[in-house]
């Protein structure tokens, strides 16, 4: 019998042999890593040896659940997504919200393990403990709405019900563009690290599933396990941010962070925006019509579609962009029109592309072009101006596509940069492990900076301090912006409760509460004994397991760094003149022997893999 909170088993798919087999998580790793992103880790960690390159089809996908998906514990259909990223070739780990994993987990699967490659294009179809690859070569060329839309036709679905939900490519994943991105319920999206781009390589088009089978939970007495939920619920939505996202959504966040000097101009060559007010999320809200769209469970109004209804794209209907699909296509490629930004953003999701890579690549080749690098033969002919939306859009398709400077540019910003030349490499916004980092200028917030730079998951494994504190953590009180002393110190006792919060299957946005809240939740629905320091040891273990993956692939510790973009000082604005650049070796050491790793090389240390049972 499955331990509450689980369904018991996980499928096994090798594509190039056509086989399925149901396999049993031993209770010893459900108990160390729990879910989702822990369960990704292990897997990886321990199934792709070194030499096994991103597009070998012996490297694995990993999609995977965690113990409290598909219950009413708010936000509980997130999913993970864990490969060997072909844009770092590293560990990536990204995560999708939406309904994708809850419905996984009703259709009987905690987690899906795909490995080989398929001779043809295919899908996979899961539904109450049962599971099939069937063709999918009449889906290929389709954008992932279409692609999702035409397979809850086939299987008997109207419109956007929410019983079945489906997890897809597009054109970039197809296409092995480096950065391709995972998406379902129409905009989720599980995108760093480029893990549409290894699905794409395993010819691997969609994953469906629907199903009715019911979540077990330990927790008898129902009362209480509904009060611990409301509790979750209560904390989450009275929190700042979560009074914040409620209200205006993540793009609440937009005219802030142009006053607070992170806002992402034009490359990172300017911090001021002045149609700032256009962008942020109760302007939004009030010019466009509006109409929600809950995830899994939740009770947040952050999740609405969103119909344009002024300028040039009068009568669109999208899904409404997160603060960093606006910034992307807005602020960053110069564009002042939201309406114009929401359907790039929409164009980005449908051709299934990570937002991140995708707009720091766009607005490379643009600053190239503006500064001569570029011309007009080298971009086959497109205008690459600042605020040219219509050059911006065929830009997008031909990387999709792979077609001339599109082409190029669909290996992401590091290696683009590395072909383009002639001092491209100077201008590029990249992590040196070779991704973008989120859709801000972060030399104005160092924890964002500091947190990707050292990540080993193609996104920032912790939280950032500046904006709230974190009692739980030994924080009382918010961080300064730029202290060399506290912010390697956060990030190394963030990314531990970041990384538990992930193993439980639920959005971030819900995890806003107390730490002791969401380990009375999971010991209520699994019957675990688990305490905070517990809990805690469980993100740190999946944190030190991806460095032990990513040092076997040849990791050191000038993969822990910045380009030469994001040590430049802040040109503009509320932080003008600020770098990170002359302390940012003495944070990384800091940073990891407050880990528990050597501070020359950032190799985990004996007695730290030992305390965690990795000695192994």
């Amino acid at each position: 019998m499955a331990r509450g909170g689980y369904a018991g088993k996980i499928l096994r798919v090798d594509l190039t042999a056509r086989e399925l087999k149901d396999e049993v998580l031993s209770p010893q790793v459900l108990r160390q890593f729990v879910g989702g992103t822990g369960i990704g880790a292990r897997v990886l960690y321990d199934e792709v040896p070194a030499g096994v390159e991103p597009y070998d089809p012996q490297n694995r996908l990993i999609f995977a659940t965690g113990p409290l998906n598909g219950t009413l514990v708010p936000g509980s259909g997130t999913f993970a997504v864990v490969t060997r990223s072909p844009l770092s070739g590293f560990a990536s780990a990204g995560h999708a919200n939406g309904f994708f994993g809850a419905r996984l987990k009703h259709a009987g699967y905690d987690a899906v393990v795909v490995h080989g490659c398929s001779p043809d294009w295919v899908y996979l179809y899961l539904n109450d403990g049962r599971a099939e690859l069937r063709d999918a070569a009449w889906l290929v060329g389709k954008d992932s709405w279409e692609t999702e839309m035409a397979l809850r036709e086939q299987h008997g679905q109207k419109g956007m019900d929410i019983g079945l939900s489906v997890a897809c490519i597009g054109p970039a994943g197809e296409n092995r563009v480096r950065f391709a991105a995972i998406c379902s319920d129409r905009g989720h999206v599980a995108s760093s690290g480029g893990p549409g781009a290894v699905m794409g390589s395993k010819r691997l088009k969609a994953i469906v599933a629907e199903g009715s089978r019911g979540i077990p939970v330990h927790e008898r007495d129902l009362a209480r396990l509904k009060g611990l939920i409301k509790g979750w619920i209560d904390s989450a939505s009275s929190s700042p941010f979560g009074r914040a996202v409620s209200k205006g959504g993540t793009a609440g966040f937009f005219s802030a962070a142009e006053n607070m000097g992170w806002l992402p101009v034009r490359n990172l060559t300017a911090n001021l925006f002045p149609d700032h007010p256009s962008f942020d999320g109760a302007s939004l809200r009030s010019t466009f019509k509006t109409k929600p769209r809950a995830c899994h469970a939740c009770t947040f109004a952050h999740c609405l579609l969103m119909q344009v209804t002024t300028g040039p794209y009068k009568g669109l209907v999208v899904e409404e962009p997160e603060y960093e699909g606006l910034a992307a296509w807005g602020s960053n490629v110069g564009i002042v029109d939201a309406g114009t930004a929401l359907m790039l953003n929409d164009l980005n999701d449908r051709l299934g592309m990570d937002l991140k890579e995708a707009t720091f690549c766009a607005s490379l080749a643009m600053e190239c072009y503006a500064r001569g690098i570029l011309n007009p033969d080298d971009t086959d002919g497109l205008d690459l101006s600042w605020g040219n939306a219509g050059a911006v859009e065929e830009l997008l398709r031909r990387i999709a596509r792979r077609e001339g400077l599109g082409g190029l540019l669909a290996e992401g910003v590091m290696r683009s940069s590395q072909r383009i030349g002639n001092g491209a490499q100077e201008l590029a916004v990249y992590a040196k492990k070779g991704f973008a980092p989120h859709v801000h200028d972060p030399r104005g917030r160092w924890s964002i900076l500091f947190g990707q730079a050292v990540s080993n998951m193609g996104s920032i494994e912790g939280s950032s301090l500046e904006l709230s504190a974190a009692p739980d953590l030994g924080f009382p009180e918010p961080i300064p912006f730029f202290s060399k002393e506290m912010v390697p110190k956060a990030q190394a006792r963030t990314g531990p409760k970041r990384q538990f919060e992930d193993t439980l299957g639920i959005c971030m946005f819900l995890c806003q509460g107390s730490l002791q809240g969401m380990v009375d939740t999971l010991n209520a629905v699994t019957g675990y004994d688990l305490d905070k320091a517990r809990a805690l040891e469980v993100g740190e273990r999946i944190i030190n397991l991806l460095r032990l993956f990513n040092v076997r692939h040849g990791l050191t510790p000038d993969d822990d760094s910045l380009s030469p973009r994001l040590r430049e000082a802040i040109p503009e604005g509320a932080h003008r003149g600020r770098s990170i650049d002359s302390v940012f070796e003495e944070m990384r050491r800091a940073y990891y022997a407050e880990m528990g790793w050597d501070p020359e090389t950032g190799r985990p240390l004996p007695q730290t893999l030992q305390r965690l049972g990795l000695e192994g």
